[in-house]
């Protein structure tokens, strides 16, 4: 791979939820510092549902040297409402782009689970128990989604090209069938788990269209000992009572699981000649990490660090968090590339 890269969450509303209610432009730079430096990154994919704090994030990255993937992130928007949302976000881009930063432009994650219309369900979570339980409503809506999605993605290819001169993409689900012309780069969230992973390879592989490279733009696991075979679905083991987030059970902490899901999925990457990989995520900002196991949400958590209750002025440069063991096997993967 060229390079390396990790998402970084500006706040997005699964289920009306905000991941990040707090958002601090000087933590913000102060991260892709770390980023940059203590990681060695050399892209990081920014998203979220906010066009302003994307275009925040987006800056402080290319100040601190980073590639940058601009990644609108928006949950239950209807496609008439997300035209104007990634017109905006093109031109937020296009002017990163000519400060001199190398900017790619992502319109939209996985738009068949976080956008309505495109399959059946009133939420993202009743269209990921929708298609991990096919019935006859998914499975009529599954046979116009082709033409659905990518027409959409085809008319937002064009609008968006009119406001940014840099390439685009779209991070798809490997369950979507993306016809990729429109696009410059191919994109996938490719998590392996208990269910893929005979065949991870292959569904990899299947996505390949000459002529372009290949991203996986998230892969990552949880930090609990069994969350590799969960994968994508990892944070499914949190539930909502009494307003607050918890756990549905017991789990046993394990920052090794992360570790080796880095170094296997990233053997992997290499050997399937992808381009760039990015790991999901630098830290879950809602996530806490707690020294009792019942109240440690940070088992929950993809990120590369563990939120303190503390909050800041705590922890790594008062950033309100540590490292966990994947920081280090992340930041020693791969020299940075000058």
């Amino acid at each position: 791979m060229r390079g390396k890269g990790i998402n970084y969450d500006t706040g997005f509303s699964p289920g009306g939820r905000n991941s990040r209610p707090d958002f601090d432009a000087d933590v913000v730079a102060r991260e892709m510092q770390v980023i940059a430096g203590d990681l060695g990154c050399t892209a990081v994919r920014i998203s979220g549902g906010d066009p302003a704090r994307l275009g925040l994030a987006a800056e402080r990255a290319a100040a601190a040297g980073l590639e940058v993937w601009f990644s609108p992130f928006p949950c239950e928007l209807t496609t008439a409402e997300l035209g104007p949302l990634f017109a905006d976000c093109a031109d937020r881009a296009e002017r990163i782009r000519l400060s001199g930063a190398k900017v790619v432009l992502v319109t939209g994650c996985e738009l068949t689970l976080f956008a309505s219309g495109f399959l059946p369900g009133a939420s993202m979570y009743d269209r990921i128990t929708n298609l991990q339980s096919p019935g006859p409503e998914l499975y009529a809506a599954y046979g116009q989604l082709t033409g659905k999605l990518n027409a959409f993605l085809g008319e937002t290819g064009q609008e968006v090209r009119r406001r940014f001169g840099g390439p685009v993409s779209y991070a798809s689900g490997m369950w979507e069938p993306v016809d990729w012309t429109a696009f410059d780069i191919v994109a996938t969230d490719a998590y392996r788990d208990a269910g893929n992973a005979s065949r991870f390879r292959e569904e990899l592989q299947a996505r390949r269209v000459a002529g372009k490279p290949l991203v996986v733009t998230e892969f990552g696991c949880c930090t609990y000992a069994g969350a590799a075979d969960r994968g994508g679905m990892g944070w499914a083991i949190l539930q909502e009572r009494d307003g607050r987030a918890r756990l549905d059970g017991a789990y046993t902490r394990d920052e090794s699981e992360q570790v080796r899901y880095l170094d296997e999925l990233r053997t992997v990457f290499e050997e399937e000649q992808v381009d760039l990989a990015f790991w999901f995520t630098f830290a879950g900002y809602e996530l806490t990490h707690d020294a009792e196991p019942d109240n440690d949400l940070d088992m929950a958590s993809y990120g590369v660090v563990k939120m303190l209750p503390g909050g800041g002025g705590a922890g790594y440069q008062g950033l309100g968090w540590e490292p966990k063991a994947v920081f280090g096997a992340l930041a020693g993967s791969m020299a940075k590339k000058p």
